[in-house]
């Protein structure tokens, strides 16, 4: 039978909006490079008909889709069937059909750690971890943190009661008592190894109350936004001595462990960020 027989299978992003996604990009770079035989578009979900928008697309023969801002909650809802991770973060960025089952996962947490890990090359375990930020963006990564063992893990938050209750809900995943903490904005004490900005204070300008105490020369501090120029929580970061690193890697290492759910194939990244960090 000819490759030209072979109907490639259908994937898609959801979102609202979904005009500025780069998902495209990268799933059709990952389809080349380990020759799967697929096509992926952008699908603009209206903002109260996700669940029909998913189903229709299941229905004419799409295979699996990313679910991005703001649908993250109705995919969970969605799902028939939730991977751990997915469970613990109570949202779902990727989705999977088949048949009648709707498999739902979270690999933003698999895809921060792969950045911070393989890309920055800097070990998790060990390590003391400032958490900014309780939404759905922390929540989607604690369980991937915490399995890589870091010392301690801070979740710092406007609402202490909701970094709190982020910590209640993971109590079950600690290596010993301590290992995770919450508190606010201005808690945390002493230098960290690694400092997440998950807030999305960078989309407004805007930087989390922070005391320039928890930067150090030995700090990797990674905002997850990127753009074209460093975010103001990486200016700040900087000043005080930091590494600095932006959430494109994130980006580019959730949609990779995205492919590998729905293909069962690895793609590698490098060259692609690196692409992606050229064109930005």
């Amino acid at each position: 039978m000819s490759k030209q027989n072979i109907h490639p299978d259908q994937y898609c992003v959801f979102g609202n909006p979904i005009a500025h996604s780069k998902s495209p990009l990268i799933h059709a770079a990952f389809a080349l490079q380990t020759g799967q035989a697929m096509v992926y578009d952008r699908r603009l979900a209206p903002l109260d008909g996700f669940a029909l928008a998913a189903r229709t697309f299941a229905a004419e023969g799409g295979k699996g889709a990313n679910v991005t801002v703001p649908f993250k909650l109705d995919a969970c809802a969605l799902a028939t069937e939730l991977t751990p991770r997915a469970q613990a973060a109570g949202a779902v960025n990727t989705l999977r059909f088949d048949n009648e089952t709707i498999l739902g996962d979270n690999t933003d947490g698999a895809g921060l750690v792969a950045d911070i890990v393989r890309n920055a090359g800097v070990s998790v375990a060990g390590k003391r971890i400032l958490l900014l930020g309780a939404g759905g963006a922390a929540r989607g990564v604690v369980l991937p943190l915490l399995e890589q063992g870091p010392q301690e893990m801070f979740i710092a938050n406007r609402t202490v009661a909701t970094a709190e209750a982020l910590v209640a809900q993971f109590a079950d995943a600690l290596a010993h008592p301590g290992q995770l903490r919450a508190g606010g904005f201005a808690q945390p004490d002493g230098q960290f190894d690694i400092v997440i900005n998950a807030t999305s204070a960078s989309l407004a300008g805007d930087l989390p109350p922070v005391p320039p105490g928890i930067f150090g020369r030995h700090t990797l501090a990674l905002d997850m936004m990127y753009g074209a120029q460093p975010t103001v929580f990486m200016d700040f970061a900087a000043q005080h001595g930091a590494q600095v690193r932006d959430g494109l890697g994130m980006l580019v290492e959730q949609a990779a462990e995205a492919f590998y759910v729905w293909r069962g194939v690895r793609p590698q990244t490098q060259d692609l960020l690196a692409q992606l960090r050229s064109a930005l």
